[in-house]
């Protein structure tokens, strides 16, 4: 056989090509690298963009191009591809890409389908719109003050000297009835002998069977325990002078409350005249805190809100008050509302002057909340975006109500059970726009093409 290859010229060539073609054949299989499966992705991706074909080798529908548009701004379009200033390309349009429907319920927006690969890539998440029971926590800061109903002042009804100080500094504790200070007045010493003498005059006269007699003796010892009343003498003072008839050279003062000395303005051996103040008791037993609220938050007060008050000064207190009267005007500087609410403060704990923090819950009723982070403020509007059972992502304008905890409460705009996009809502912000756009240009290139408007 090999003879006859050899002998016969012609098939010595034909057996030569051969050769060289097999062994060519076989050096490029020993030689070709396996692909990548990145390599083997953006094959497919652009041999799917040039001739797209399924499994069973039919062809897909040829995807019609409309437009080309600039890719930093998309209102710019062109028939025909081109170039923006910058070098950039623009980019094609084609009729699938824009088969939404605009009407979005948002002006400038559209609704946008996202395929489950693209909800990944980008990130979105949802949660649904629930109906609840809505509290909004006010939180503020509020300033201790001494409740104005407990404050007493102690002063004299008689002029005199100071015989003796038994509260010697400010800030002292004292209780009701505790003696403050006794006075020599000469006033005082002479008004206890008319008394002593009424009092001689009275037991003169009952003794009288005259009832006129009698009625004057009763006249001038009222009159005389009416003077001394008048001096602001305690009534111990007026029947122990009744019973021993002897005259005391200084009275005392007792205190007309229990509380703290916050004022003291006597010294001992001092000269006092009538009407001066001598003491400022203050009972701190029960206390005000005086809390500065903003405008858009006076609407939402009223009296008898229950309030939650907290201290930095000792984190372990925690006080419950309740509003009891709100302030009729504002403060002009700060733009704020005063409120005050009243707590008690039995073991002192806080001091007038103290900084507290103010917790103050509303309860708004079952309302629509959903989380913070689904709503966008844009301009006046605020938009939330809806998954609808469609599958697309549906732009809507909302009318929010109170915020708090991180929930916001929705008046209109969305039901209970709509998923709201919580995640990524941004980049469907873009896209709802530049979608909203390139349908508006699709239907006005579609408006030339029929002729409308010519």
């Amino acid at each position: 056989m090999f003879n006859f290859i050899f002998n016969n010229k012609g098939a010595y060539i034909f057996t030569t090509v051969f050769v060289i073609l097999l062994t060519s054949s076989v050096i490029g299989i020993a030689a070709e690298k396996p692909k990548t499966q990145l390599e083997q992705e953006a094959e497919d991706f652009f041999a799917d963009g040039q001739t797209e074909v399924t499994k069973d080798k039919k062809p897909k529908k040829e995807r019609k191009l409309l437009f080309y548009r600039n890719p930093m701004n998309p209102a710019i379009t062109s028939p025909v591809f081109a170039k923006d200033e910058m070098g950039m390309d623009y980019i094609p349009v084609y009729e699938d890409e824009s088969t939404g429907d605009s009407s979005g319920g948002v002006s400038g927006m559209a609704p946008i389908a996202l395929s489950k690969q693209g909800i990944e890539l980008t990130g979105v998440m949802t949660t649904p719109a629930v109906k609840e029971l809505f509290v909004k926590t006010i939180r503020t800061v509020g300033i201790v003050a001494p409740d104005e109903t407990k404050i007493h002042r102690v002063q004299t009804r008689v002029s005199g000297w100071v015989e003796k100080l038994y509260v010697n500094y400010t800030g002292q504790m004292v209780t009701k009835n505790m003696p403050l200070l006794s006075i020599y007045s000469p006033e005082l010493f002479s008004s206890q002998e008319e008394m002593i003498g009424s009092l001689e005059t009275y037991e003169k006269m009952t003794a009288s069977k005259s009832p006129e007699a009698k009625k004057y003796g009763q006249t001038l010892l009222d009159t005389s325990m009416k003077r001394l009343k008048l001096f602001d003498v305690p009534e111990t003072f007026i029947k122990e002078l009744q019973k021993t008839k002897k005259i005391q050279k200084a009275i005392t003062l007792d205190a007309p409350t229990s509380g703290f000395v916050t004022v003291k303005d006597v010294f001992e051996g001092q000269r006092i005249e009538l009407g001066k103040e001598l003491f400022t008791i203050t009972d701190l037993s029960r206390i005000w805190i005086e809390a500065d609220f903003y405008e858009y938050e006076a609407k939402e007060l009223k009296v008898g809100q229950e309030a939650v008050i907290s201290s930095s000064y000792d984190p372990s207190i925690e006080l419950k008050g309740s509003v009891t009267f709100i302030y009729p005007y504002l403060n002009i500087e700060s733009r704020t509302l005063k409120a005050r609410i009243e707590l008690p403060n039995e073991h002192f704990g806080l001091k007038p002057g103290m900084y507290v923090d103010v917790n103050l819950n509303i309860n708004l009723g079952n309302s629509i909340v959903v989380p913070d982070s689904a709503v966008m403020y844009s301009g006046m509007r605020k938009i939330v975006f809806v998954n609808t059972p469609n599958g697309r992502f549906e732009p809507r304008e909302v009318k929010i109500g109170a915020r708090s905890r991180g929930l916001v409460q929705i008046l209109s705009g969305v039901s209970t059970g709509d998923l709201v996009v919580i995640k990524a809502n941004f980049l469907l912000d873009s896209e709802s726009r530049l979608q909203a756009i390139i349908q508006g240009a699709v239907k006005a290139a579609n408006n030339k093409d029929s002729g409308i408007g010519q």
